[in-house]
């Protein structure tokens, strides 16, 4: 997955006070659910996005819906994809407070598909060096696709976990992918999930003690007591507490090791999030 560039800056009208629109995810050709930071962006209330060049038409947006969790859905008046260049810049984490220089940094080396709100940060650790590397050493490389939204990243408020309202997320593995994994797992090979979003994809996908294709949203929570189906060993970052990617890990792991893990890597200043450490769970 390629991370949107979906922070956009706006205006309301006819007030002309400027707000800013944070695209998550597309819904049809002309319409997203987005986040949008400032004040009186109430249902019907209109908006025009701002534009690099200022001699193109411009980009104006209705909100149309205002959903329980504040987010809201626009319709916008043109396709947005073809206007990215012109209108977007990647939504960085707010802990990192300088703009990157060069934005493909936020993304890995393989992405392709535009869909992701944040990037899959296990995977910013591979370079196409280290690719070819492991390809010489005789380990097969092989690709899903699923694109996170931001709730990935909602804190667990609930005394009980299992009450917390897990994200759906949209994801694929082809049938030529299952084919792959199913080969090496017969040969006994061993699957190496990059990141938690392709720990659920796979998961989600092998849920039936099969692995095949699969294809459309994901609501696949994992907690501890979870029986993993497919995936033997994990690359993962660090990721912040009371979180539903941790509690994946911990699922992965068991609780009290990955607490240990976690009391060394700040021990041992490990830098955590988005181009942080990672780790490899066997």
């Amino acid at each position: 997955t390629r991370v949107i560039p979906g922070r956009l800056s706006a205006i309301k009208l006819p007030s002309g006070g400027r707000v800013e629109i944070l695209l998550l995810r597309k819904l049809d050709e002309l319409t997203w659910e987005v986040l949008v930071g400032g004040k009186g962006v109430t249902l019907g209330k209109q908006l025009q996005v701002e534009t690099i060049n200022h001699g193109v038409r411009p980009l104006m947006a209705l909100i149309q819906e205002v959903l329980d969790g504040g987010e809201r859905i626009v319709k916008f008046d043109q396709p947005l994809e073809q206007l990215f260049p012109n209108i977007g810049h990647v939504p960085l984490p707010p802990y990192i407070h300088t703009r990157l220089t060069d934005p493909e940094r936020y993304q890995t080396v393989y992405a392709k598909t535009t869909g992701s709100a944040a990037a899959p940060t296990a995977g910013l650790h591979f370079t196409p060096e280290l690719m070819d590397e492991l390809k010489r050493k005789g380990i097969e490389l092989t690709s899903v696709t699923l694109h996170i939204g931001l709730d990935t990243f909602a804190p667990v408020n609930e005394e009980d976990p299992q009450e917390h309202k897990i994200h759906r997320e949209w994801c694929r593995l082809t049938q030529e992918t299952a084919d792959k994994i199913r080969h090496a797992k017969s040969a006994g090979g061993r699957v190496v999930a990059v990141g938690t979003t392709s720990v659920r994809t796979l998961e989600t996908a092998g849920r039936d003690g099969t692995l095949k294709a699969f294809e459309g949203p994901t609501g696949l929570y994992i907690l501890p007591g979870y029986r993993f189906k497919v995936v033997e060993a994990m690359i993962t970052n660090f990721h912040l507490p009371r979180s539903t990617l941790i509690m994946l890990v911990s699922a992965f792991a068991g609780r009290e090791s990955v607490l240990r893990a976690y009391e060394e890597a700040k021990r041992a200043d490990y830098r955590f999030y988005s181009f942080g450490d990672a780790m490899l769970i066997l």
